[in-house]
């Protein structure tokens, strides 16, 4: 199957200055394909910043079109024909709507060349369970603007996590045990427990995805604290 070819708008001078002043002038424009083969019938439009005072033309055999009487402006050219597709979609800006979505990884206004595309980033963080719809809206310069794609996600209820300890008594008296965790192997640690009778300890404040290194310390009668034990290492799904 062949792809669609491309038209260019290759002429558009929009605005002359005269002494300085900005004038109206008659315009010209040439569209042709990638091949530099000129395309007759494309559709052009002078898009102004007023949507109510866009000027068009349609072009010719030779691939031209001219509109006689165009006020000085700032414009934005678009070229449409059935069965092409223009050369570079300019995106300008973009909304998105539904609770829990996101949009990212992109900056606006964005070019996007002929058959290349730019990647962006949806987000979906859920404030309740349960199913979520939305849409995302790109505005462009392209015939069909805007694009909208539609967003769903599922939010679910989050399992809690936690850590259960347990370590051979010292074989010594001691007052009790202090429990330790680090982010990494060897420490730094912080002491996440108060002093510990027994020889177990549950951690209820992890979080999933993370590694958690614990390790623990006795505390003597003579309230001197050990060294720390050997280190245990627990992932969090």
């Amino acid at each position: 199957m062949r792809s669609r070819p491309c038209i260019v708008p290759v002429l558009a001078l929009l605005v002359l200055l005269a002494h300085g002043e900005q004038k109206a002038r008659r315009v010209s424009v040439t569209v042709v394909d990638e091949n530099g083969v000129a395309v007759a019938g494309a559709r052009v439009t002078l898009q102004p910043p007023s949507p109510a005072q866009a000027l068009r033309c349609e072009t010719e055999i030779s691939g031209r079109c001219e509109l006689p009487y165009v006020p000085a402006s700032l414009y934005q050219i678009h070229v449409e024909k059935e069965g092409y597709y223009t050369a570079n979609s300019a995106v300008s800006s973009a909304s998105w709507n539904g609770t829990g979505f996101s949009l990212g990884g992109i900056s606006f206004p964005v070019t996007i060349p002929a058959g290349q595309s730019v990647p962006f980033t949806v987000t979906f963080a859920p404030q309740t369970t349960g199913a979520v719809n939305g849409t995302v809206s790109f505005l462009s310069n392209a015939s069909n603007s805007p694009t909208n794609e539609t967003l769903g996600g599922t939010g679910v209820q989050a399992t809690p996590h936690s850590v259960g300890l347990s370590w051979n008594p010292d074989a010594s008296t001691v007052q009790g045990y202090y429990v330790y965790r680090g982010a990494q192997t060897g420490g730094p640690y912080a002491k996440i427990s108060t002093l510990q009778p027994g020889t177990s300890y549950v951690d209820a404040s992890v979080s999933s995805g993370q590694t958690y290194h614990y390790v623990v310390t006795a505390l003597g009668t003579n309230s001197q604290e050990s060294a720390y034990s050997n280190e245990a290492v627990v992932v969090i799904p």
